[in-house]
């Protein structure tokens, strides 16, 4: 029998953009809730605006985007937080002059019963914040800082968490560590949906990829098969 299962995350001929412009030209993705989801593509493709779109920092004027099937395109970010949903931007992604965790128990805002709890599951996801939770967050490297943006969205336990490109200028080994952390994540049962500049280590991971041209969808397949395609490396992926 099919599955009745519904996808975690369902966009359909998504449109929207800026100052009456659009950006999003017709993307469509789905995501189910087991699933590691990466979108890659040249600059301009319309990657970090689609991530935007289905956090509500933009408005989708045509097409619709369900969330465990319910529409929730346009709806505020604050709603959409309580509705399971995470989202780690990738600039000025943690309070600098707060503590580690500080900026940890920001996240929990909604939910501050769970704190004690979810304090100790960030700390077995990132043992370095572990021994850092007392210094302030703007005092870390860049990859102790995306830790923290990550375990701040974390500390909400949403269903899905979005992360815009979440290696952008870390070291060859913090962006190792980063995506070694979406695994766990995601094996400890959260949907992941990222933009990522690195693609071919970002697809390597990836169970869905997502390939964003011009606002539109340009390949879609698992991202074994994307790092196979001729096609796919020699346009998107430097040969």
């Amino acid at each position: 029998m099919p599955s009745t299962t519904r996808p975690l995350i369902d966009a359909r001929d998504v449109h929207g953009g800026y100052g009456g412009m659009n950006i999003l030209n017709g993307i469509n993705m789905t995501l189910e809730a087991d699933e590691v989801g990466v979108i890659v593509g040249p600059n301009g493709a319309g990657k970090s605006t689609m991530l935007k779109a289905v956090f509500g920092l933009l408005h989708v004027n045509q097409g619709e985007i369900l969330l465990n099937g319910q529409p929730i395109q346009n709806l505020p970010p604050n709603q959409l937080v309580q509705r399971g949903m995470g989202f780690v931007p990738q600039e000025k992604n943690v309070f600098p002059s707060l503590s580690v965790q500080e900026n940890l128990e920001m996240g929990a805002f909604l939910k501050p019963q769970n704190v004690k709890r979810m304090l100790a599951q960030i700390y077995e996801f990132f043992p370095p914040l572990y021994e850092k939770r007392r210094q302030p967050a703007g005092e870390l490297s860049g990859g102790q800082r995306q830790m923290v943006a990550m375990g701040r969205a974390l500390m909400a336990e949403p269903s899905l968490l979005l992360l815009d490109e979440p290696t952008a200028g870390l070291s060859p080994l913090y962006m190792n560590e980063i995506f070694d952390r979406v695994k766990q994540i995601n094996a400890a049962g959260v949907g992941i949906l990222m933009v990522e500049q690195n693609a071919k280590q970002a697809l390597a991971i990836a169970d869905k990829g997502f390939v964003l041209a011009a606002g539109q969808n340009r390949f879609t397949d698992t991202g074994a098969a994307l790092l196979a395609d001729p096609d796919v490396a020699k346009s998107f992926l430097g040969g």
